[in-house]
């Protein structure tokens, strides 16, 4: 096989199998397994034991009749609390969440690869889906109530429609059917095959989008555009405008491209998932660039800091490196990472062999785009907040992969397929090693905050109560109580106003180590609780108003 078929498309016609292609092949079967596949091992190496995070309680108390809504920093988005509210409102079972968001984020996987079948052949799809969903971060966060792999999914959707969107069918063409050429050529025999001509019309595809030979644009990968740039928006608004600037450069920059509905689609997806935030803006904040100032300090504060560093030292296995002044202890935990652009740039060229640069050219560009913010604007590092640019990546990645593989002659393949198995499952152990620490370290937590929620309950401390201080809004949500804060990022009470509160209903200050408790806590009883994972002595100050 010669590297530049492996971007002819689903099925060559001429090879004796059926117009649907052989079933190891058809893009469905193959992309179904995989999705299957990263679904149960949420189920079986994630979900069992795994309590909510921080970050969760804060999304899921916003749609949860179980306890008040914690505190909305101004960069958040709720669209992660809209995709988990038919779970919890109507269950407060964890397990059912995790459940719920195992299952949905393997279809959301299915639908990303699905968009790229008219672009990239089937088992490329599948191993570059495989590569993705088989990183520790992305396992790691299937299951939970996080907007970074559903950003991530509307990246890969967003890209891969702009592609379809962009290469028109030449008119006369139908609308559905399989395409094996780069714009819209079809195994209808609407371009014939001749000994000058690849199977499959690629070449023709390439010269009749070259010369601009006019077609119909493909209504429905536009619908898409919108919508998968619109749900990104939802997500993550940021997100979503760093998503749209290399497609809409694309759009602009290529001159086949050039389409003014293009821009129009992707302008409006992304007002159209901004506009929930954006009303938000003007009715908490004071507007549009008073909520961004805000999200900025809350950030940090924008600006140019390079925190590639930072997401090296993460990968071993952090959430959240903040700051990340700390030691690069398991270089390998890294080393795919170093290997990710070597890769995706073999991926490139392979594409532009096969004279289809844009099907690995353009999710490279994207990727770049979406991670200029997380790794040269904010000074601090979560792997999770690259998860889109990963998605992104593993389509390239796997083009090199596979036209390796292909590229090479018949005796040597065998070699090669070897030392790639060996490279893969190496990586693999690696992925699975950073995995089972984290969830290792959640559970332990979860059961530490279920300890403390029995300890506060038989202290009096029952809704409506209200609890701050360390790690309130973890603990608060599992209490069933509300989280406020007199100081940092999430401030939303004065003390007075908390002593207030005091006089009425139970509540609690939570504090570590030796630190002396507020003002308004001091002459409250003292209650010690079991510690939470790495944070030592832990207390709670708990007002006369809860009675055991």
């Amino acid at each position: 096989m010669h590297p530049a078929s492996l971007a002819a498309g689903p099925g060559r016609r001429g090879s004796g199998t059926r117009p649907g292609g052989s079933p190891a092949t058809r893009p469905l079967p193959l992309l179904a397994a995989v999705a299957a596949a990263f679904t149960l091992a949420q189920l079986v190496l994630v979900m069992p034991g795994l309590g909510l995070g921080w970050d969760e309680s804060v999304y899921i108390s916003q749609v949860s009749p179980h306890a008040p809504a914690a505190f909305f920093s101004a960069p958040r988005a709720r669209g992660i609390s809209f995709l988990v509210a038919p779970v919890t409102g109507l269950t407060t079972s964890v397990t059912a969440l995790r459940v719920y968001l195992a299952v949905l984020s393997g279809l959301g996987l299915l639908l990303a690869l699905w968009v790229w079948r008219r672009l990239l052949p089937a088992p490329v799809l599948a191993l570059a889906g495989a590569l993705f969903a088989s990183l520790w971060i992305t396992l790691y966060y299937g299951p939970q109530a996080m907007p970074n792999l559903w950003v991530a999914y509307g990246a890969l959707v967003a890209t891969g429609c702009f592609l379809r969107a962009v290469r028109s069918r030449p008119a006369g063409t139908g609308e559905d059917g399989p395409v094996d050429g780069p714009v819209g050529t079809r195994r209808n025999g609407a371009v014939p095959v001749g000994p000058d001509r690849p199977a499959g019309g690629v070449a023709d595809g390439v010269a009749r989008f070259a010369a601009g030979v006019p077609g119909r644009p493909d209504r429905r990968a536009l619908v898409g555009l919108g919508c998968a740039v619109a749900f990104t928006a939802l997500m993550r608004p940021a997100d979503a405008l760093w998503l749209a600037l290399p497609l809409a450069g694309a759009a602009l920059c290529v001159r086949a491209w050039r389409r003014p509905v293009v821009l129009l689609v992707l302008a409006a997806g992304a007002l159209v998932g901004s506009a929930e935030w954006i009303i938000e803006a003007y009715v908490r904040y004071g507007g549009l660039f008073a909520r961004l100032e805000r999200a900025g300090e809350v950030q940090g504060g924008m600006g140019l800091h390079f925190a590639v560093d930072d997401q090296v030292r993460a990968l071993e296995g952090r959430s959240l490196c903040r700051p990340c002044a700390v030691p690069w202890r398991h270089p390998a935990t890294a080393a795919w990472w170093f290997a990710l652009p070597l890769l995706a740039a073999g991926g490139v060229v392979a594409a532009a062999r096969a004279r289809r640069t844009a099907v690995a050219l353009l999710p490279v560009v994207t990727g770049l785009f979406l991670a200029v913010p997380y790794l040269l604007l904010i000074d601090y590092a979560a792997p999770r907040f690259l998860l889109p640019v990963y998605a992104l990546l593993a389509l390239p990645v796997a083009l090199c992969l596979v036209s390796l593989v292909a590229g090479v002659r018949p005796g040597l393949r065998p070699v090669v397929v070897g030392v790639l198995v060996l490279a893969l499952a190496g990586h693999l152990a690696v992925q699975y090693a950073v995995l089972r620490s984290m969830v290792s370290r959640a559970r332990v937590t979860r059961e530490a905050v279920d300890r403390i929620a029995a300890g506060l309950h038989r202290q009096g401390v029952r809704a409506p109560c209200v609890i701050s201080g360390h790690e309130a809004v973890r603990i608060a949500f599992r209490t069933g109580c509300s989280s406020r804060q007199i100081r940092g990022n999430d401030r939303s009470i004065t003390p007075a106003e908390l002593l207030d509160v005091a006089g009425r209903r139970p509540v609690v200050h939570l504090g570590t180590g030796n630190a002396p408790p507020p003002s308004y806590a001091r002459g409250w009883r003292v209650v010690p609780l079991p510690p939470l994972s790495g944070q030592g002595r832990y207390r709670a100050w708990v007002s006369p108003s809860a009675e055991p």
